[in-house]
């Protein structure tokens, strides 16, 4: 047997094992007999480490000029240039999407690192007159402490840039926990800030479960900002851990995105959404096309074409180049997505294409689902409504555009909704009444850019938006300034005549 390599947490600039003493093994999803590393099964005593560690290192970090602090990370992403294929594979091993995926995961982090290293040259306040004589006002960005970072199994290394490096450009300092599936990605990512000379204490990595690990991260009094990414599920736990302490929190959760396909589409185009927004990733992103509303005038014949496309996907290992969907994540994941073909099936929707797991042969050893459709949903059913975050997708019929716009907004979430048409008015008129944080025009669900805001509305979120300069928000406060160089007191609305 080979050698299994040991990952320990990272705390106050040094690699140290956990205070359990205990570990957690990282396996690959498309074939759960390779152990790929070992990594720390950190407790609240290690976590209460990398806060005080990170709290000692903010003192002297929110001092750096930001423009400085922006040279790091700019660096970051020169590094990852440079190591880009090597942390798909890794991450293609580890989590199991195609390393056509994993490759544009890492330059999400690259993309990432350099746009926000930007901005360590601008985090733009405001000048603006004073309504007294001889006075000057004006507002600043002003970093908020400690922030603790928890990040998902999916983009594991995307997501953690995400919050990581706005975080670090504006002056915190941070305690990252990935999921316990994927820490080896966010591994990397440490290892590459460290590489890239942040200070000691600035960055601290524990790896570990959410109850044992990620708890304390939410309820340490230090901790000034818990930014999370998951399930709304656990999304509505983190809100209730922050609120006694009135900490900032972060919110990005679930999704049940829709693509809505109208009778002037472009079929063929509109089938390559389906199934790159339906079954990338396995189905397990959170901007997933787990829904297409279809005019009932192309119904059938979007049903075939989309249902001939996803009996011709290659199911496997992600790291085959011919393979076009990896595994799920692990086998309760599998569970889940087997639990809700059945609810389907009872339910009374048609299944039309998969709906099996993949067992025999090369798929004996992982997590493997077929591609699934099921056709004549009835939007009110629990296929059509709650996440499933897996290879299936609901075709719902639709008898005209206003019915479409109207069953794309009936789910509690609210994350990316796409529509496909010629017609320019309908478009438009999609991107005002769909009540999501992103849309498509004649694309599908998924591909977000980070120069632009990403988050949801209702239960995808709290308002926040990741990404872009709103990212800023997140991990700064305002600070409004008046000077008054009058030499007397001036009292503002008072003394206004």
């Amino acid at each position: 047997m080979s050698h299994i390599p040991e990952f320990k947490n990272f705390i106050g600039g040094e690699w140290v094992r956990s205070s359990s003493g205990g570990t957690l093994e990282n396996r690959n999803p498309a074939n759960r007999n390779e152990v790929l590393g070992v990594f720390q099964k950190s407790t609240a005593q290690d976590v209460e480490s990398a806060i005080e560690a990170a709290c000692e290192a903010y003192t002297s970090w929110r001092l750096i000029p930001a423009p400085r602090r922006a040279e790091i990370l700019f660096r970051v992403g020169e590094i990852l240039i440079k190591r880009k294929e090597e942390f798909a594979q890794q991450m293609t091993r580890e989590m199991g999407k195609v390393l056509n995926e994993t490759r544009g995961d890492v330059q999400e982090a690259i993309d990432m690192s350099y746009f926000t290293a930007g901005e360590g040259r601008r985090m733009y306040g405001h000048t603006t007159p004073a309504e007294l004589p001889n006075k000057f006002a004006m507002s600043v960005r002003m970093p908020l402490g400690v922030c603790s970072l928890i990040t998902p199994w999916n983009f594991p290394m995307a997501i953690p840039s995400w919050k990581l490096i706005p975080a670090l450009v504006c002056g915190n300092t941070v305690v990252f926990k990935p999921a316990t599936d994927t820490p080896h990605s966010a591994y990397n990512l440490v290892k590459v800030c460290e590489e890239a000379g942040i200070p000691r204490g600035v960055v601290n990595f524990v790896t570990g479960s959410g109850s044992e690990a990620g708890t304390p991260m939410m309820t340490h009094p230090e901790v000034k900002l818990v930014s999370f990414t998951g399930s709304t599920e656990i999304g509505n736990t983190v809100s209730r851990a922050c609120a006694p302490s009135f900490k900032h929190c972060n919110l990005e959760m679930g999704g049940k995105n829709v693509i809505i396909v109208m009778d002037d589409a472009n079929l063929d185009l509109a089938v390559d959404g389906a199934i790159w927004g339906g079954f990338g990733t396995s189905g397990q992103r959170c901007t997933a096309a787990s829904r297409v509303v279809v005019h009932k005038k192309v119904l059938k014949d979007f049903n075939e074409r989309f249902v001939s496309r996803a009996k011709l996907l290659r199911v496997g290992n992600g790291l085959d180049p011919q393979v076009e969907m990896g595994p799920v994540i692990n086998e309760s994941q599998l569970k889940t997505v087997a639990t809700y073909v059945e609810i389907g099936k009872e339910e009374g929707a048609k299944l039309v294409c998969g709906g099996n797991r993949l067992e025999k042969g090369e798929y004996s050893k992982g997590y493997f689902h077929e591609p699934t459709i099921f056709s004549e949903v009835d939007p009110e059913m629990r296929i059509a409504q709650e996440e499933i975050f897996g290879p299936v997708v609901s075709v719902i019929p639709a008898n005209n555009f206003e019915q479409a716009i109207e069953i794309a907004n009936n789910v509690k979430y609210g994350l990316s909704a796409a529509i496909y048409t010629q017609d320019v008015n309908k478009a438009f008129v999609g991107m005002r009444d769909m009540y999501t944080g992103i849309f498509y025009v004649n694309a599908s669900t998924i591909g977000a850019e980070v120069h632009l805001p990403f988050g949801g509305t209702k239960q995808t979120g709290n308002g926040h938006r990741e990404a872009g300069i709103q990212a800023l928000d997140i991990f700064s406060e305002w600070k409004s300034i008046y000077v008054d160089y009058s030499g007397k007191l001036q009292k503002a609305q008072i003394d206004h005549e």
